[in-house]
């Protein structure tokens, strides 16, 4: 089976990530925070979905490279700040940054990896540089949601709220900006902004899921945050919660290949439909999958 890492455009990323550590002063420990940060195991999956999107809308993907990069950088920032506000201790099978490294130096490796994103960022119109900005500050949004999320009164439209901001803002703005690098309408923009919040959504819950069932063993934190599996639990039982969950993740996913669907076949369309599987459906359990077939 293709898996991201397959992708010529996982690839291109890897090579450029590459070369923009290599680029980077020897003289702090950042460089050496990056390049343990780079080689955790990521899959840039929104970089590479930035880039399709570019592709999808007939864009040349080598003018998506800074652009996908900033992403890049964005996302692992927040992760350093999130596992830091999370007293998370494993991302990805490794220790997280603060516990190697100390907090203050993961924070101030969070910090100049947003500022070098900025940078990269800033060489594109008003129109992918305003998405990048928004989509910063709904992921701190969601972020202080979900830290105040440890409460009985925190439900399913609190949890939607945390995760489209938390998560889904990210997918949104790369499919996007994907649009915006390659001259793309409004009308595009718009359609592939709510595809990647569909897939942001959905991948969230999935993930949430996965640890509701203990199935997360790359990943080990101190804090628990408040997610729609345990929301559900408190009024129906552990299958039934299941079930329920996996519809939500059906819905989203079928949300976001309808919006695939409205485009022409094509070579970037085939892999962003193959991505979407991959980081949603594809990682529940089969017999998980098929038993909420049949009830349907």
């Amino acid at each position: 089976m293709t898996e991201i890492e397959d992708l010529e455009e996982y690839q291109l990323i890897k090579t450029s990530m590459d070369k923009l550590a290599a680029s980077m002063d020897d003289s702090s420990n950042i460089k050496k925070m990056m390049l343990y940060i780079f080689s955790s195991g990521g899959k840039s999956i929104r970089p590479t979905i930035l880039i399709l999107c570019t592709e999808l809308c007939g864009g040349d993907p080598e003018k998506s490279i800074d652009a996908a990069l900033a992403i890049e950088l964005i996302h692992s920032a927040s992760l350093i700040h999130d596992d830091v506000l999370d007293g998370g201790l494993v991302r990805r099978g490794v220790e997280s940054a603060h516990k190697k490294y100390g907090v203050p130096a993961a924070i101030l490796c969070g910090d100049f990896l947003i500022s070098k994103a900025i940078s990269l960022i800033s060489s594109y119109g008003n129109e992918s540089v305003l998405e990048f900005g928004r989509a910063g500050m709904y992921m701190a949004e969601g972020e202080t949601i979900d830290i105040y999320s440890s409460d009985r009164k925190f439900r399913k439209m609190n949890y939607f709220d945390c995760i489209s901001k938390k998560t889904a803002s990210l997918f949104a703005a790369s499919a996007a900006i994907g649009a915006y690098v390659a001259g793309a309408d409004r009308e595009l923009v718009l359609k592939l902004r709510e595809f990647g919040q569909y897939v942001g959504n959905a991948y969230q819950i999935v993930d949430d899921l996965l640890e509701y069932l203990d199935r997360l063993g790359d990943k080990h934190s101190t804090y628990e945050s408040v997610t729609l599996p345990l929301i559900l639990r408190r009024s129906m039982g552990h299958e039934e919660t299941i079930s329920a969950t996996i519809e939500e993740v059906n819905s989203y996913v079928s949300k976001a290949k309808g919006i695939l669907d409205d485009f022409s076949p094509s070579d970037a369309r085939d892999k962003l439909l193959m991505i979407t599987d991959l980081i949603t459906l594809d990682l529940l359990p089969a017999n998980m999958l098929e038993e909420n077939i049949s009830r349907s």
